[in-house]
């Protein structure tokens, strides 16, 4: 069983990429917007599954990728090779100045804090003409480089699984280096991480800035996807849904994340579709609050934990 934990993302990758062809376009548009939302919460896990640093800021950096992708494309549009480097750059500076500060503080105030300087990434977007006030900006011309255009859907699909790939295999690496087994030591034992001579502070703000910088990523890619950009992604409920993905997926496992954002995004579209659930779709959030506290009562390990029970010896990631 372990072994087919092990080897299950890669065939679900290779699945997509064998039949991303093949479906239909609305099916094609939701497993783009699954994908991205499944390389958001990876960057969430990083900071709360495997370093335990529960933030509630984290779409800042996810929005703060998707203004900086459209602002420099402007009306010509731009080059992959110039805007993915600068949306990442961007979330992951912001991160690192957000983590330098936040970081001194612990528990709900640290959560407090992440939400904070959300808040304010926030407001300086919706309340300023920078970045369109509240009805955001759009996006005239998609990143492109050379052959590879992102206005071209299977272009599109095929680059947003190439970058959850990576990421997931980014993730991966980190989780068994000796950089990933300090997180987990931080996690379990911040106080005798430090006195084992630890830089925890150190430790600490580098998943900060890389989980900003990962997340920068998924926000060029829903810019790219979508075309638009509005204040709205920087909100505070987008920061609250991602930690339910991953609680939702199962803390601690990778796969949980991924299968977290896929049960949380079908369970949004099901529930707010007529032809499924006929005049309960107008109270989409009501039943998906309530599903959601199902899932988590029946489930306190998450959906991987029913995984886990079965193979007490699989794997982590």
């Amino acid at each position: 069983m372990s072994k087919i934990n092990h080897w299950a993302p890669l065939a679900c990758a290779i699945a997509l990429g064998v039949f991303g062809p093949l479906l239909s376009p609305y099916l094609s548009d939701l497993i783009v917007k699954v994908m991205i939302l499944s390389i958001f919460a990876l960057s969430l896990e990083l900071l709360v599954g495997m370093t335990g640093l529960v933030s509630l800021g984290h779409a800042a950096f996810y929005g703060i990728g998707a203004y900086a992708t459209v602002l420099a494309s402007g009306k010509e549009g731009g080059s992959i090779a110039l805007l993915l480097p600068l949306a990442v750059g961007s979330a992951a500076a912001y991160a690192l100045a957000v983590g330098a500060l936040s970081l001194r503080t612990r528990g709900v105030y640290f959560i407090m804090v992440t939400l904070a300087f959300a808040q304010m990434a926030y407001f300086v977007f919706h309340d300023t003409s920078f970045g369109g006030g509240s009805d955001g900006i759009y996006m005239y011309v998609r990143p492109a480089l050379g052959a590879l255009d992102l206005e071209n859907r299977y272009t599109l699909f095929y680059f947003v699984l190439a970058a959850l790939v990576l990421t997931y295999g980014l993730l991966a690496l980190i989780r068994r280096s000796r950089f990933g087994a300090a997180l987990a030591g931080i996690r379990v034992n911040e106080q005798r991480m430090r006195a084992a001579g630890f830089a925890v502070y150190g430790y600490k703000l580098a998943a900060f800035t890389i989980a900003g910088g990962l997340a920068g990523l998924a926000g060029f890619l829903v810019a790219s996807r979508d075309g638009v950009v509005n204040p709205e992604l920087l909100a505070w409920h987008n920061s609250g849904e991602v930690l339910l993905m991953i609680i939702l997926g199962g803390l601690g496992h990778l796969r949980g994340a991924v299968i977290g954002a896929v049960a949380f995004t079908l369970l949004k579209e099901l529930l707010s579709t007529h032809a499924l659930v006929g005049p309960l779709a107008d109270h989409w959030q009501l039943t998906l609050g309530l599903s959601i506290i199902a899932f988590v009562a029946l489930m306190p390990k998450g959906i991987v934990g029913i995984a886990a029970q079965l193979s007490p010896k699989g794997g982590a990631s």
